[in-house]
């Protein structure tokens, strides 16, 4: 497809490197040519400096055949006024980053008069993703597949789950709970494990399983499976507010610790159920008096990177809380990933896949059948899910018998909304959605996952 990108930021360059590696034609446009310099000549799109919102350079950069425009600049109101010209002087789908609060009562309004495609909240995404760990604290990550009905959700393994030393075929023969181990994260390596594969202590473990018998897994290996009761937050911005207004609604005690005196009063108007404390969210002392050894959950919000890392590895140190780790540079993602901070929130990825998703789902009605996609085990594999529009070389095969890539894996078939972990004697059939994990990237048809 074509895809005009205004705004090459971190999100407009985390989309586009992503959006070019699915052979997609990507035009970039950024009001800086500094900015502009900085991407990376490894993204192989067409970049041009300039005004968005102009017509002449939306034309320019051929909007009239594009097939989606998507605006995540700085500006709520530009990217908003980009999309509008787009619907204009185009006939593409248009996706805008609109981050202000204000507006998040105001979406359907929006995007039904403008015309707008898709609307983006990073902040509201974020926390949405917070919440639903939050509503499951034993997982690390969850992703959800097939409208729910499915979850990948990543665990560390731990001495007392006794899982050290187990092969994947013995954990599925002793605990018989239907759920597939997708992919193992060892130190630095990355596997998509086969039957034989042995678990270690320390491991990161990821899951394929409906809510209900993931639930069972971990009950059976000792997790704690049920949803915080209480949380401290560190930290009053946009995404504190979305999140506590979340928790407040599961009935989770919410505390929110903010140094800004007027944003406290503020969030105090804003927050009916939730306590707001007015200091310094780095103070030990505040931090033990206002119960950090006692609650379930510990979130870190700061607009500081490394006040957020400090303040986890503090909460690690003195309580028993999951820990959740808002992380804004994407740059050092790999070495902050090594320290065990809990759940790492990447505001600037979640904003991007939720477009990425939007984009795929839009491609699939034009030829595609990947249905999701989320990037998984730090980022070196992928889980995809396909629909199965058709009889293909793949379908009413039992899977043994077909020639599939290595490290690649049929993780769920979801048949008219029943979901099945697939053995080998299964077949897919036309109709069936199929979530994959592979580490091979690129895959766009299901007929993809045959080796050649």
């Amino acid at each position: 497809m074509d895809i005009i990108i205004i705004g090459c930021g971190k999100v407009g360059t985390t989309l586009a490197d992503q959006l070019v590696r699915e052979d997609h034609n990507v035009v970039m446009i950024d009001t800086s040519a500094e900015r502009m310099h900085a991407v990376s000549e490894d993204i192989d799109a067409i970049k041009m400096v300039g005004n968005g919102a102009s017509i002449a350079m939306q034309m320019e950069a051929g909007v009239q055949t594009a097939d989606i425009l998507i605006a995540v600049t700085g500006s709520d109101e530009l990217n908003l006024l980009c999309c509008l010209i787009a619907r204009k002087a185009g006939n593409c789908h248009t996706i805008a980053r609109v981050r202000n609060p204000v507006y998040s009562n105001e979406i359907n309004f929006i995007k039904e008069k403008l015309g707008i495609s898709m609307i983006i909240n990073p902040e509201l995404a974020a926390a949405t993703e917070i919440s639903r760990i939050l509503r499951f604290p034993s997982a690390i990550k969850i992703d959800p597949f097939a409208k729910g009905k499915v979850e990948l959700l990543k665990f560390k393994v731990r001495p007392e789950f006794k899982l050290d030393g187990l092969s994947v075929m013995d954990v599925d023969s002793q605990f018989r709970c239907d759920v597939l181990i997708g992919g193992v994260e060892r130190e630095d390596s990355v596997t998509i494990p086969d039957g034989k594969f042995v678990i270690r202590n320390g491991d990161m473990v990821s899951i394929i399983a409906s809510p209900q018998n993931s639930a069972e897994f971990f009950r059976k290996i000792g997790i704690q499976t049920n949803q915080v009761k209480s949380t401290l937050i560190v930290g009053g911005g946009t995404i504190a507010y979305y999140l506590a207004r979340q928790l407040s609604s599961m009935r989770i005690k919410v505390k929110i610790v903010e140094k800004d005196r007027k944003r406290c009063e503020v969030l105090n108007e804003l927050l009916q159920n939730t306590l707001i404390i007015n200091g310094d969210g780095t103070d030990r002392k505040l931090l033990m008096e206002e119960g950090l050894t006692t609650t379930e959950s510990f979130v870190t919000l700061t607009n500081m990177d490394e006040e957020n890392v400090f303040l986890a590895l503090f909460a690690k140190e003195k309580s028993n809380a999951k820990l959740i780790t808002k992380v804004n540079r994407i740059a050092f993602d790999e070495l902050i990933s090594k320290l065990d901070l809990g759940s790492l929130i990447y505001p600037k990825y979640i904003t991007a896949d939720y477009i990425l998703q939007y984009v795929r789902a839009m491609q699939n009605t034009i030829g595609s059948n990947v249905e999701t996609l989320y990037h998984i085990l730090d980022s070196r594999a992928e889980a995809l899910e396909f629909v199965i529009r058709e009889e293909s070389e793949v379908t009413g095969i039992p899977l043994m018998n077909i020639n599939l890539k290595k490290n690649l894996l049929i993780g769920c078939i979801n048949r008219g909304g029943k979901i099945h972990i697939p053995r080998g004697q299964d077949c897919i059939q036309k109709g069936d959605t199929v979530i994959v994990v592979t580490s091979q990237k690129g895959l766009h048809d299901i007929r993809d996952i045959l080796r050649k």
